[in-house]
């Protein structure tokens, strides 16, 4: 039963902190991007597309999100991807976003890292200028890959370090377990980047253990497993450590049957800072505003609750202490 209307869940001012940029891309852009650079896709129509978005397991969803990504080759359409982001932001009041890109999703093409994070930060500052969204960048390694491969984008990013705020570690969860990385991920905290890491989404609660204990991440992404481990419950409602919480990706992945078996808001009630994000919108049926009103209608989330998840999410995000009491008191008075 919804308590709050869409109106106001659209103008809520929002934070988003758990956003893959290759996960925004949207069908119609992926034609266009298609047709400029001259790439075979395996679809005909938008429509086609839609009815591929029907996925049993995140390895489902990957497979179709690295062949579309195929279609992002020159600067340009990495600027026009998450320009288009930004705009859905500003239609929805998201007022600061820490995005995540995927450097080897297209170095392994022969695509040069310079050409992926200028077209990305050069949207951003633009995003900042004319839309008044603020950001922070974040390179992601893929964990179904090396640890060498991760160290060798690590490298690649150095001349960059000044665009990026964090690393964090996404792609298949099952049998890639964070401490894989623990070596690069020590290396990017020795170069005075930060960590985040997804952990706790398909993986079980001890993926969670390790990615703070070994990996020292300021955040873990999903970690909607963590419901089922009362120690670890206890442990993140005592540091406040929090947790970038995806719920239309959970359904979608089956992590949850239905939204209505989420455990966001028990872990809201319970203390545990607990995050809204849309993960990969474009894929699995909404950005922010869509992710809030599927609490609304299947949780009956209340505006309190909706106004607590976005100052859990604005006291997490990577933004220095003066922009952060700004963005609380534009969300206190709205």
């Amino acid at each position: 039963m919804k308590q709050i209307s869409e109106q106001w869940l659209n103008g809520l001012p929002k934070v988003e902190l758990h956003l893959h940029l290759e996960g925004s891309l949207e069908p119609e852009l992926m034609f266009e991007l298609a047709e400029r650079n001259k790439v075979e896709i395996p679809f005909k129509t938008i429509a086609e597309v839609k009815d591929a978005y029907q996925f049993d397991n995140l390895q489902d969803f990957l497979d179709i999100y690295y062949q579309a990504a195929n279609v992002l080759i020159i600067e340009q359409d990495f600027y026009d991807l998450t320009w288009a982001y930004l705009v859905k932001c500003k239609a929805q009041n998201v007022i600061h976003v820490e995005p995540f890109f995927d450097p080897q999703t297209h170095t392994d093409r022969g695509i040069a890292f310079e050409t992926v994070i200028n077209g990305i930060t050069r949207a951003l500052r633009d995003g900042e200028k004319e839309l008044g969204i603020s950001s922070e960048l974040i390179l992601c390694f893929l964990r179904h890959l090396s640890q060498e491969s991760a160290f060798h984008t690590l490298e690649q990013a150095i001349p960059y370090l000044d665009k990026l705020k964090a690393v964090g570690l996404d792609s298949s969860e099952q049998g890639n377990p964070p401490e894989k990385f623990s070596r690069v991920f020590k290396k990017a905290r020795e170069l005075g980047l930060l960590t985040v890491a997804h952990a706790g989404e398909e993986g079980p609660s001890a993926f969670i253990h390790t990615a703070i204990n070994d990996l020292k991440v300021s955040r873990v992404d999903h970690g909607v497993n963590a419901f089922s481990d009362e120690a670890l419950m206890q442990q993140l409602i005592e540091t406040q450590l929090p947790l970038t919480v995806c719920p239309l990706s959970n359904t979608k992945l089956k992590v949850f049957n239905n939204m209505s078996e989420h455990t966001i808001l028990d872990m809201l009630q319970r203390g545990v800072c607990v995050t809204v994000n849309s993960d990969d919108p474009a894929y699995f049926g909404g950005y922010m505003t869509e992710n809030f009103i599927a609490l609304a209608e299947a949780l009956s989330l209340n505006k309190n609750d909706a106004k607590q998840l976005v100052k859990n999410s604005i006291n997490a995000s990577f933004i220095k202490p003066q922009a952060k009491n700004i963005m609380l008191e534009q969300l206190a008075s709205y």
